[in-house]
């Protein structure tokens, strides 16, 4: 993943993340207030997670312990299965946490090298999905704080969006500039 394509793919997400802020269409905050909890959503996140990251460990090679791969992949994976049964509760958040820290690694692998002018505006806004995704991995229920203080009054909420699908915005221009 080029420079170019890291960055204008994060601008496009901050941009539809905050449009839909922004805008707030139907559903979306019921939606946001019951993600924690939504055994659907556990499922189709925690699993795409989980997917990743077994697929990542199925990647490793010899020198990254990839000798003791098949007992890390019945390690992890049993784990990861285990858990939806064991710690169901807000395991939708846990997986959200888990897919924006695998999100980010090629991302950062991206901006590696490059100049850090170029580089600036899209690693800040990873680095701040990293710190939410540890945040939210070890407080799941914060997240449910969030969405509910966030809609408290509609002006937060409107407010975040403004400030996101800007930054998506930047993002995206900054990528077509390089």
């Amino acid at each position: 993943m080029s420079l170019f394509s890291a960055t204008l793919v994060f601008g496009l997400f901050s941009l539809t993340l905050g449009c839909f802020f922004m805008l707030s269409p139907t559903g979306w905050e019921a939606g946001l207030k019951a993600f924690g909890r939504s055994k659907l959503m556990a499922f189709l996140v925690f699993g795409a997670a989980l997917t990743w990251f077994m697929w990542e460990v199925a990647q490793l090679g010899e020198i990254d312990f990839g000798a003791y791969r098949p007992l890390l992949f019945i390690l992890f994976g049993g784990a990861g299965l285990l858990s939806f049964y064991y710690i169901p509760d807000f395991l939708s958040v846990r997986g959200l946490a888990g897919l924006g820290l695998l999100s980010a690694q090629p991302l950062l692998i991206a901006a590696y090298g490059q100049p850090y002018f170029s580089r600036l505006a899209l690693v800040c806004g990873v680095y701040g999905v990293i710190f939410l995704s540890f945040y939210w991995g070890a407080y799941p229920y914060r997240f449910r704080d969030f969405a509910h203080w966030i809609y408290a009054f509609k002006r937060r909420a409107h407010v975040l969006g403004v400030l996101l699908t800007g930054y998506g915005l930047g993002l995206v221009g900054i990528a077509f500039n390089y």
